[in-house]
């Protein structure tokens, strides 16, 4: 263009409308090239979100549930089986058990024995493939999912903390909450203390998956959603496994208020946590090896006492 100008084959005021045409049409030439960019990438991300949506689920309701308030007699497998396809082997086998309303049990085994599974199938986030699940006496599938897990609370080993309020993480998935209920469940789980250190209370954000508390103050965060759930069935899945010994002794004693008057299924390792225990059940590449008491189960010399010793050791 500037040697068109120079050998006077263009006028300059021409060369330099086109230099100002052609920059004016940069910027709309990018926004147009990053839109095409972003609707393929927005399709691609819907069609893996309506294969989701589209995914059959394999846990049917019934048309007519039946209602149940509480656990008031015992909850049973009666001879369970499960597998997650039809290719593979069965995870679980035989399990044949009962967890008598209002005690503690605790399941204790190797990593891959089936502790989590049986919980899992509890849940129904599976169900049995032989075999039954059986709460006083009627068949969990005969019980609507919302009812079911109406009446189990869950702390599991990885806290579950949004990127919200505290106030918000104690009373996620309940609605209506007095907040003097949300600050007693909280003091119940030694949580109380810290949440007033905090900049602005039960309105501090956690931050996301609450990067802004430590492992110990999440995990007595979601003892303080169970409390305040107040749900007749608890499930501790390796609650303390992963925190430091100050953490471990106040999420014990918050675990210690919760398990009152409720019905109380504990996964565990640390035998801290399992040797005070109504009944110890033992499991072994998923099937039941050993039941009683911490004592019988000593005497047994069995796989329950070398897993005390191993731990000991």
């Amino acid at each position: 263009g500037s040697n068109l100008v120079f050998r006077s084959e263009l006028e300059p005021g021409t060369f330099f409308a086109f230099i100002f045409a052609f920059f004016n049409v940069i910027e709309p030439s990018k926004s147009f090239s990053k839109a095409y960019y972003d609707i393929q990438k927005g399709l691609a991300a819907a069609e893996r979100v309506n294969a989701l949506l589209d995914e059959e689920d394999r846990v049917a309701e019934i048309p007519e549930p039946i209602i149940i308030s509480a656990v008031q007699e015992c909850i049973s497998f009666e001879h369970v089986f499960f597998r997650y396809n039809e290719q593979e082997p069965f995870v679980v086998k035989d399990i044949d058990l009962k967890i008598p309303a209002g005690k503690v049990v605790a399941i204790v085994g190797a990593s891959g024995s089936g502790k989590t599974t049986l919980v899992d199938l509890l849940n129904r986030f599976y169900d049995v493939s032989e075999g039954a699940i059986c709460l006083d006496g009627h068949d969990i599938r005969q019980v609507s999912l919302k009812n079911l897990r109406s009446l189990m609370a869950i702390v599991s080993q990885e806290p579950f903390v949004v990127n919200d309020t505290i106030f918000n993480n104690i009373t996620f998935g309940l609605a209506g909450v007095d907040r003097q209920d949300v600050i007693a469940a909280a003091k119940a789980a030694y949580a109380h203390d810290f949440i007033m250190q905090c900049e602005q209370g039960y309105e501090t954000k956690v931050g996301d998956q609450g990067t802004r508390l430590s492992g110990g103050q999440r995990q007595r965060l979601t003892i303080a959603r169970a409390i305040l759930k107040d749900a007749p069935l608890l499930i501790l899945d390796e609650a303390t496994s992963s925190l430091d010994s100050e953490s471990e002794q106040l999420v014990q004693q918050a675990i210690g208020t919760l398990i009152e008057g409720r019905t109380v299924i504990v996964i565990a390792h640390r035998l801290s946590t399992i040797q005070h225990a109504d009944i110890i059940f033992v499991l072994k590449d998923g099937q039941l090896i050993e039941t009683g008491e911490h004592g019988e189960l000593m005497n047994l010399d069995g796989e329950y006492r070398k897993f005390v010793e191993l731990q000991a050791f």
